[in-house]
């Protein structure tokens, strides 16, 4: 590694943000600067106020207005974190490799498989880590179910039903609500990329996909209400659920096995208390005992049904913390490029199979 800057503490690797948008100013800046060993050193935004915002809420970075002045400076970084706009992942992510430095790219990594495959091989072929920003691996309500598979607390999973919905009637515009292919925008690559990622870490390799991928709302020009069925290995069905146009929302997650299952409502509370300025410490991803979810077996979670299962508190700083410890000690890469291949090949099959009509084997 190379020397620590002026303003970074002692031995932190020193990190340079590119994008201070949503992603880059509500997710990634908090949690860099709240994880031990790493230091926010360098934001790259051409946006004037962007650039005096990132100045305020961290007194000690320097920001920049082009990727080109941060990569002119690479001997000062030891890694980077890419948050701009999706079409631009492939294109810094390669020169980042390409400069000798480790990376960290928000979802989706690139448009196709083939691209995250082509970048997994190039930092397989530098020798440096190329990790994704799958931060609902680190949601309440993940951990949770994972914890009740992991005790075998619903037998053998039959069905798994998860909802990222949303109620916005009026298109907000911008790149994520573009049609133009280039932007890679729409709900499909963006929250689908949570959604089919969990399904694959819960269930495993997906045979076969279905999917819906509508334009409902007036102005709207990318899918807005998506969902996707898919038939894993082995024999789980994960139907899943993301949109812009749900007046009435449904459960996070239902999840039915051969002995239990398990119903949990209302969203993560990380993103939101990040969203309002709050910051990793004591009592972080907690969340009020009236959304716990319930498990149980004939009954209805709506009436008092079943047994109360405390959530788990979320956990985002868990992944900045494992990158930091990859890093430094050659832990794994706590989420894979070709990782997220899997979760693209699926995306597409997605994409395939919404315009055919028809099921995409994989």
């Amino acid at each position: 590694m190379t020397g620590t800057s002026p303003t970074a503490p002692s031995g932190a690797l020193r990190v340079g943000l590119v994008g201070y948008g949503l992603a880059g100013s509500v997710f990634h800046a908090p949690l860099i600067a709240a994880t031990e060993g790493l230091a926010l050193d360098t934001v790259v935004t051409s946006d004037p106020d962007r650039q005096r915002q990132a100045r305020d809420e961290f007194p000690d970075v320097t920001t920049v207005a082009t990727p080109d002045e941060l990569f002119a400076r690479a001997a000062d970084l030891d890694l980077v974190v890419i948050a701009s706009p999706n079409k631009t992942h492939v294109p810094l992510a390669t020169r980042a490799l390409e400069a000798g430095l480790p990376v960290v790219v928000d979802k989706p990594v690139a448009g196709t498989a083939a691209e995250a495959r082509t970048l997994a091989d190039l930092a397989e072929q530098r020798g440096l880590l190329l990790s994704v920003f799958q931060n609902r691996r680190w949601d309440n309500d993940f951990l949770t179910l994972r914890a009740l598979l992991a005790e075998g607390a619903l037998g053998d999973v039959w069905r798994f039903e998860s909802r990222f919905e949303r109620w916005r009637p009026k298109p907000k515009g911008g790149w994520r609500e573009s049609g133009d292919p280039a932007e890679i925008g729409g709900l499909l690559y963006d929250l689908g990329s949570h959604v089919v990622d969990q399904a694959l870490v819960l269930f495993g390799p997906v045979t076969s996909v279905y999917a819906e991928s509508l334009v409902r709302r007036a102005g709207a020009e990318a899918d807005d209400d998506t969902f996707l069925a898919l038939t894993h290995a082995n024999g789980v069905r994960s139907h899943l659920y993301v949109s812009s146009t749900t007046a009435q929302l449904g459960p996070r997650f239902r999840v039915l096995g051969s002995q239990a299952g398990y119903v949990k409502h209302g969203l993560d509370p990380q993103e939101a208390a990040l969203r309002e300025g709050e910051r990793p410490g004591a009592g972080w991803g907690e969340e009020d005992e009236a959304l716990w979810g319930r498990v149980g077996a004939g009954e209805s979670p709506l009436t008092g049904g079943g047994q109360v299962r405390p959530t788990v508190p979320g956990d985002y700083p868990a992944y900045y913390a494992a990158v930091a410890r990859a890093l430094r000690e050659g832990a794994p890469n706590p989420v894979g490029a070709r990782e997220a291949a899997a979760a693209l090949d699926v995306l597409e099959a997605a994409r395939r199979s919404a315009r055919e009509g028809a099921v995409v084997s994989l």
